[in-house]
């Protein structure tokens, strides 16, 4: 029916667009550090079913098939790709890159809710406490004397310093990474930052390098896992995805103006 057909080719243009929009995202982000690609995921509607597949026809005889009319399609989620981005050196020591699984505890404003993050970029504060770029303290606490020098980040995430009036090197802390169940089912915020869900399960929170979290590498930075060459062949497929749905809607609108025409 030319009407139902107008309607699903209507659900076909809304999933290539919002699909259009994830791969935008993805190219949009490309230099963010440690951005993880999307990847929209589809469902189809709900069928009319005209006719039950078994079902008697005539006589001693039954339908060998059934008659099932889709409605069209729906976005059903976006799923973030978890592989791991290039680990690119920069020689900063507060830039800190995690090399395998797992994410950084940061303290969120307002009311100190955590969120975690695998942006690595770090800097020191005013008074010395380890901070995102935002500003935001990274959990557990961790403060850098003033005049502190040769400072290092091991493996494992225990930091450590040379400081004023000591020639061997102090222990300030260590970094200590969360690890969930489900990652994907993490909520993303914004500013790189991911909060705990019902879906990601609670945070497991641990040393680097240990029950398969990864490790630490300082002077690191993790680079996002976007490939411009995959975005570009997903969009052109999108692109035309999007092209068949609109020629069908052109095509739709053709039949019920003749049919107006012919009545």
């Amino acid at each position: 029916m030319p009407t139902s057909a107008l309607h699903v080719a209507r659900t076909g243009l809304e999933a290539q667009d919002a699909r259009m929009r994830v791969i935008a995202n993805n190219l949009a982000n490309i230099g963010t550090t440690a951005f993880k690609r999307d990847r929209a995921d589809f469902a189809t509607l709900a069928y009319q079913e005209q006719r039950v597949a078994g079902q008697q026809s005539t006589g001693q005889t039954a339908y060998a098939v059934g008659l099932n009319l889709g409605t069209g399609v729906q976005v059903q989620g976006t799923s973030r790709i978890e592989a791991q981005g290039t680990l690119n050196t920069t020689g900063n020591a507060f830039d800190v890159a995690l090399d395998g699984p797992g994410y950084f505890q940061v303290e969120l404003p307002p009311g100190g809710q955590v969120g975690f993050t695998r942006a690595g970029n770090f800097t020191l504060s005013a008074d010395g406490t380890l901070i995102t770029s935002q500003g935001y303290a990274v959990q557990p606490a961790l403060q850098v004397p003033a005049g502190a020098q040769s400072i290092a980040i091991s493996p494992d995430g225990t930091v450590s310093a040379i400081t004023p009036g000591n020639s061997e090197p102090t222990l300030l802390g260590q970094l200590s990474i969360a690890s969930f169940v489900n990652p994907a089912g993490l909520r993303a915020i914004g500013d790189n930052f991911l909060l705990e869900t019902a879906a990601s399960g609670p945070a497991e929170i641990g040393a680097a390098g240990e029950n398969g979290r990864g490790q630490l590498r300082q002077g690191m930075l993790e680079a996002s896992n976007v490939n411009v060459v995959e975005e570009l062949v997903e969009m052109i497929e999108a692109q035309r995805a999007y092209e068949i749905n609109s020629k069908m809607v052109s095509a739709v609108d053709e039949m019920l103006r003749n049919a107006n025409q012919t009545l």
